[in-house]
């Protein structure tokens, strides 16, 4: 294979300038990761959500070998007045979660079908915890976010793509620029699990494998 070129597509979890600094951004620590000779672009956008990403896809450059699409926080965002709704059970507001769920199922489905239409090595990225100083808001909101990435995780499966878990990458307090969005640290931890795919994941066998640590 030529020397890959890598775009990244989604939102601010790669397009992370912004709240960085001074500090190497993702697609920066990308680039100087993959090493000499080997691309990387940034089409991901900061606040997109998923259907954004359908526009994303139809910029892919042709020489593009590998897509790597991390998308589905600001999915979850637009629904965060579900934790304050007043339900009479608990099923009802367990209720309303699932079709949340069940809905950006389908449109996450349909946009990484999209994806490797276009492009045949792909991997995805989980919505990794949040890093609320609030112990209550916290901890409502990684609940919350197990309907989402129960999602894209059956979705990597059923496609027998990579899968970047970012929940488990993001261990540190230091991986965090702001309560959402990843810190220059956290993005080095992102640029290196993305360089240890391009080079050692055997995308031909169609097998989902976990990327969880650099």
């Amino acid at each position: 294979m030529d020397k890959p070129h890598v775009v990244l597509l989604g939102d601010s979890i790669f397009d992370n300038e912004p709240y960085v600094g001074e500090q190497p951004c993702v697609i920066e620590q990308v680039k100087q990761t993959l090493g000499t000779g080997a691309r990387a672009t940034l089409l991901a956008v900061d606040g997109s959500v998923t259907d954004d990403v359908f526009v994303q896809i139809k910029r892919i450059p042709a020489t593009t070998t590998h897509a790597i699409i991390s998308s589905g926080g600001n999915d979850a965002l637009g629904h965060q007045d579900v934790l304050t709704r007043k339900v009479d059970v608990a099923a009802q507001a367990f209720h309303q979660l699932y079709q949340i769920q069940s809905d950006f199922g389908k449109k996450y489905k349909a946009m990484l079908d999209a994806l490797l239409a276009k492009v045949p090595r792909v991997a995805v990225c989980t919505i990794y915890d949040p890093n609320f100083p609030e112990v209550l808001r916290q901890q409502v909101s990684i609940a919350a976010l197990a309907a989402f990435n129960d999602q894209i995780t059956r979705a990597a499966f059923a496609q027998g793509v990579p899968l970047i878990d970012l929940r488990l990458l993001f261990s540190s307090r230091d991986d965090y620029a702001n309560p959402i969005e990843p810190s220059s640290k956290g993005g080095q931890k992102i640029a290196q699990v993305i360089a240890k795919i391009v080079d050692q994941h055997d995308f031909a066998a169609k097998q989902t494998r976990i990327y969880d640590r650099t």
